[in-house]
């Protein structure tokens, strides 16, 4: 069996092909910028597959998103900006830089250790020194709300603006949603929008301390409540009714067996 950089030369000059005059006429017409949308999309059927837990459709997802990235590559490659030889030789460097207690001699004794020290190689790398807001500001604004958020919670943290405990933090989400209570009683819309946000963004916060990823965290609920759902809606048919013909009450007597459903037989 070839080696995989046998293989992986291979992938290359099939993509090289499909550029040609006489290539696809699909991959021809291909921008960096009209890739971002399926680049997006693929690795999106990328997490899934790993939330699955499913081998075959990760390895397949895998390739999929493989042959992406070296499609962006090589129209850069054809632009004359830079070769996948550089790319790889870059993030090579950059990670054995990054990692000085591995490949170093350097000592770190902790995760929360190690996280300062990469910032801080990080800042250097830009010749920032300990810059914060640059490492706040190139968290992607592309990256779902939740994820982003945690993400800039998380370098905030790593340069030591962070909650003592728990404790403290649950106290500052009791303000934010004392504000948010009140904002609705005003019925101000931007004021909604505003204390909302904060009331997220202190969620994320206290999903960080507790080490839970709160983007998964929303999935995974936001998955539940869709089977619940569709199973209540499978009830009010039987029982020949829609959803909403029934009443609040009638509802959240068939959601308690749905739960009960569900948690019984999983």
């Amino acid at each position: 069996m070839p080696s995989p950089g046998k293989q992986f030369e291979a992938l290359q000059q099939i993509i090289v092909r499909l550029r040609q005059p006489d290539g696809c006429p699909w991959d021809i017409k291909q921008t960096p910028e009209s890739f971002k949308s399926y680049l997006i999309e693929e690795t999106h059927e990328l997490l899934e597959a790993i939330d699955q837990n499913d081998p075959h459709l990760i390895k397949e997802e895998l390739g999929d998103l493989l042959f992406q990235l070296i499609f962006i590559n090589q129209l850069f490659e054809e632009q004359g900006q830079f070769t996948l030889s550089e790319v790889i030789k870059s993030i090579t460097a950059k990670m054995i830089e990054r990692h000085p207690h591995v490949f170093g001699d350097e000592v770190v004794n902790s995760e929360e250790e190690q996280r300062l020290r990469w910032n801080q190689i990080k800042a250097r790398e830009k010749k920032e020194p300990k810059a914060v807001a640059d490492l706040l500001g190139n968290v992607p604004k592309s990256l779902p709300s939740l994820r982003r958020a945690q993400r800039v919670s998380e370098r905030a943290a790593s340069n030591g603006f962070e909650w003592r405990d728990t404790n403290q933090a649950f106290a500052k989400l009791h303000e934010e949603i004392i504000e948010l209570q009140e904002a609705v009683t005003s019925g101000n819309p931007e004021q909604i929008s505003e204390e909302l946000g904060d009331a997220l963004f202190m969620l994320v916060n206290l999903g960080r301390l507790t080490k839970t990823n709160s983007e998964d965290a929303l999935q995974s609920t936001t998955n539940k409540f869709i089977r619940r759902f569709s199973l209540l809606e499978q009830k009010a048919k039987a029982a020949g009714h829609t959803v909403a013909e029934l009443s609040l009450a009638e509802q959240l007597l068939l959601w308690d067996e749905v739960k009960k459903d569900l948690t019984e037989n999983p």
